[in-house]
């Protein structure tokens, strides 16, 4: 094998895939590997919401309770978080193609006994698994960009990657719906059978970025590995059910935040004394890299918690159906995609930190811009916003992996790329968490206060109150005035959550306008330059 040298004299990269086309084209094969990963990404990050929108109907097929049945997304969360850091290591001892191959056909095995799951048990342990294996696909991803691909092409596929990251969870609930409705819950795990066996086969086939190093299965940090599952995992666990739990009056929340801490404080003596780390957390030491990973998990925030405050907006104020709410998130993807095609050519000529730092701005005013609607605003009302937000994706997504990962050496690579992914998802396990926080003291919070408005002396809700005991009364209601009054008791609550909502939109606008506060931090560094630019 022969060593192939990249524009930066201090990296050299030795693999077969580049061997062939000495890095300035590729060949048939490599792209046909290359778009089976992405698209096994795509099933990865898909699996989490597409199940999101039909856990009721998979709550009746397993005869769980309301309770019961979140675990089986909390069960997939936490494998995914745990399994991520832990990713570089095991591309670098079993290559890219093996660990690749090997966690897509373990995901599409665990779809199928996902969808012959007997009862809530047996599906929490497949989610689980299948969770292990997805996440083992994401940050792979990444660092096949920065290793197969030439510094020409890193931007380009840096946006078709950012495009399957986000636009999944958007298409996520609308789709599951769809198969729900039309043939079952089981559907939303038996569509992955086809398409997961040919990505393994295809990654197994054509995927040639690097050799496994065998010698690291003989240096197999147990300790750290333990340490790193039992703080991913408590931390997981703890904001997922945090809130529903009421945080730390539950002695179960108690235990495991104390677990998390521990563990953690365990894990980064660890990993940062020990010769062979599992995760090498020096990889900080590299400004660019940890301010990216500070980015990426303010990115988090926004995309999981936007992902998640909208379709509550829209069922629970709105009112819509599933196939309604669809159309309207997926006016993000659509503008997203659109943006992608602004986005690659300005990469080339524009600093990073610029580009950066408008996205950014943009993200904000689109989600401060959510922030200022009403019961009664409409479908163009919805549109802006999400166009503004969607449009500033690919603006923050392109950036921050290039100031992330694209000054790191090439040894590098693999195992940052799995703590950015990891960052990312952090950002959101808390952001959801916060906000749900927020929302329950809220919602409190604002019903107070209109019902302190809302009093017997009060002019207009005895005119509201009289108007729709008349109306009850024509439609022939058994006690007009008790149901006048939960219709009054239901607008307060609805204009509760309107303001709830509101604030919350423009908290998460408020964050990413902070985060432009970092840029003086940022080196300078372009897309398309050589990947050990900051070295």
């Amino acid at each position: 094998m022969k060593t192939l040298e990249t524009s930066s004299p201090n990296l050299i990269l030795e693999t077969p895939a580049l061997e062939k086309n000495n890095g300035s084209h590729l060949g048939l094969p490599q792209w046909i590997g290359f778009i089976g990963m992405v698209f096994g990404i795509f099933m990865a990050v898909l699996d989490i919401q597409i199940v999101a929108s039909s856990l009721e109907q998979i709550q009746a097929g397993l005869s769980a309770t309301r309770e019961e049945i979140t675990w089986v997304q909390t069960a997939y969360l936490v494998a995914e978080v745990v399994i991520i850091p832990l990713s570089g290591w095991l591309a670098r001892a079993l290559s890219t193609r093996y660990l690749f191959a090997l966690a897509c056909g373990g995901f599409t095995l665990m779809s199928l006994f996902c969808a012959l799951a007997w009862n809530l048990p047996s599906m929490v342990i497949f989610r689980a698994l299948q969770g292990l294996f997805g996440g083992a696909m994401i940050p792979t991803v990444f660092a096949v960009i920065y290793t197969l691909f030439p510094p020409r092409l890193q931007p380009a596929m840096v946006i078709v990657v950012g495009l399957v990251v986000t636009v999944a969870p958007t298409a996520g609930p609308v789709l599951g719906g769809y198969l729900t409705d039309a043939v079952s819950w089981k559907a939303l795990f038996l569509v992955n059978l086809a398409p997961g066996l040919l990505v393994s086969l295809s990654t197994w086939l054509f995927v040639r970025v690097d050799e496994p190093e065998w010698d690291l299965l003989d240096k197999i940090d147990f300790r750290g590995i333990l340490y790193i599952v039992l703080f991913l995992g408590s931390m997981q666990f703890v904001l997922e059910e945090g809130v529903k739990e009421q945080w730390f009056e539950s002695r179960e929340i108690g235990f495991f935040a104390l677990i998390a801490v521990v563990s953690g404080t365990a894990m980064l003596y660890r990993e940062l004394t020990i010769e062979h780390p599992i995760v090498d957390l020096w990889a900080f030491r590299n400004r660019n890299f940890a301010v990216g990973c500070i980015f990426s998990f303010i990115l988090g925030i926004g995309l999981y918690t936007i992902i998640y405050l909208m379709p509550v907006y829209l069922a629970n104020v709105k009112g819509l159906s599933s196939l309604q709410i669809g159309q309207y998130v997926m006016v993000t993807g659509l503008f997203q995609f659109v943006s992608a095609f602004v986005a690659g050519p300005m990469a080339k000529i524009l600093d990073s930190r610029w580009m950066l730092a408008l996205g950014l701005l943009l993200y904000g005013l689109g989600t401060w811009m959510n922030g200022n609607l009403t019961y009664e605003a409409g479908y163009w009302e919805f549109f802006w916003p999400q166009a503004v937000r969607g449009f500033a994706l690919m603006f923050c997504f392109l950036p921050i992996n290039s100031l992330a990962l694209g000054t790191l050496p090439a040894e590098e690579v693999k195992n940052a790329s799995g703590l950015y992914n990891l960052m990312r998802n952090l950002g959101g396990a808390i952001g959801l968490a916060v906000a749900n926080t927020l929302m329950i003291q809220l919602n409190k919070g604002n019903y107070a206060v209109l019902r302190e408005k809302v009093t017997g002396g009060s002019a207009e809700a005895q005119a509201f109150l009289s108007g729709m005991k008349q109306h009850l009364i024509a439609s022939s209601s058994p006690d007009p005035e008790l149901a006048a009054l939960k219709q009054l008791y239901g607008l307060a609550m609805r204009e509760a959550e309107v303001l709830t909502l509101n604030t919350l939109f423009h908290i998460l606008g408020l964050v990413f306008f902070a985060a432009l506060l970092l840029m003086p931090w940022v080196r300078k560094v372009s897309a398309g330059e050589d990947p050990g630019g900051g070295h």
